[in-house]
């Protein structure tokens, strides 16, 4: 039975209320399987070998997956490996995250390693969501890494999103594109108190045509600390655009370094970044409709992160 704590960890991080009547679920609590459930075109099967699962979608699938992580009580930390092998021409969602809720005064890790193997033409959207909650002194930790193969024709969109609760994290993004390829990751974070935040992206354009595009929009308040870095590699006729953009407030600090490298004269690729805080004009604007001042940097940061 899952207590009131879990089904709302997995409200924010997966968006359920309750679990799935039907389709391919799995469902991890406090290091363990809670539940799990495969369909006739998706099989999630348990690893012998280490903790994680595997994820194995018949060519041609239409369906959302649900794969979400929880851990509810201070002191679990774990790592735990997810292999997703994805076959030709499906059109599938991975509704991904991790949740943690921590009372305590020991930490709670989740450290997670994803790999997507996605065969031609098959089109994903993967979405990760991370959420942290608890008055515990224990901190709240999430490190995770995706790894992503893309063959010839796939699409990838990977959506993630970090708004609340989590004390310190590393995400880890690498991605390999064959030819016709696409990857698409939007990205948004923000951090408050001390708080740190590391985003690692690097994707290797190695077919003809294809293209990635990664999209950072993030907030950094009170003394929290963020640092953004994207490396697209043109190794290929391809097209390539890397932006980070971030408000930055109170004491806290930004780095931001979108990197491009080329070994094809083909290869068109582009990067952007700003940092700066929140325009005095906004604030005006929205205060003499009736805002406090507090509540109109509330309102620009929220439409800035949609």
């Amino acid at each position: 039975m899952l207590d009131a704590v879990v089904m709302n960890l997995l409200h924010e991080v997966a968006g359920l209320d309750e679990l799935p009547a039907a389709g391919a679920f799995n469902v991890r609590l406090n290091g363990q399987t809670a539940a799990r459930s495969s369909s006739p075109n998706v099989q999630i099967l348990p690893k012998s070998d280490q903790p994680g699962i595997n994820i194995l979608i018949k060519p041609g699938t239409r369906e959302t997956i649900h794969i979400p992580v929880v851990i509810s009580e201070s002191g679990v930390k774990e790592c735990v490996y997810n292999d997703f092998v994805i076959g030709e021409g499906c059109d599938v969602t991975i509704m991904a995250g991790c949740g943690i809720h921590n009372c305590g005064d020991n930490d709670s890790v989740h450290n997670g390693v994803h790999s997507f193997h996605v065969g031609k033409n098959a089109k994903v959207r993967y979405i990760e969501r991370h959420y942290g909650e608890g008055e515990g002194r224990g901190r709240r930790l999430m490190n995770p890494t995706t790894i992503v193969h893309l063959s010839e024709g796939a699409y990838m969109e990977m959506e993630n999103t970090q708004i609340a609760g989590v004390d310190d994290t590393v995400r880890k993004t690498s991605a390999t594109l064959d030819a016709g390829a696409t990857l698409i990751v939007h990205e948004k974070v923000m951090t408050t108190g001390t708080q740190r935040a590391v985003s690692d992206l690097t994707a290797d354009l190695n077919g003809a045509d294809s293209h990635c595009d990664i999209v950072s929009r993030t907030v950094a308040r009170d003394q929290s600390r963020q640092k953004f870095v994207s490396v697209l590699n043109g190794n290929a006729p391809c097209t390539g655009h890397t932006e980070c953009d971030s408000i930055l407030m109170d004491s806290a600090s930004v780095i931001a370094s979108p990197q491009l490298s080329a070994t094809c004269i083909d290869a068109s690729l582009i990067h952007e970044a700003a940092i700066g805080k929140i325009a005095g004009e906004q604030l005006i604007k929205l205060m003499t409709l009736g805002l406090t001042e507090e509540e109109a940097e509330e309102q620009i940061v929220n439409g800035f992160l949609q």
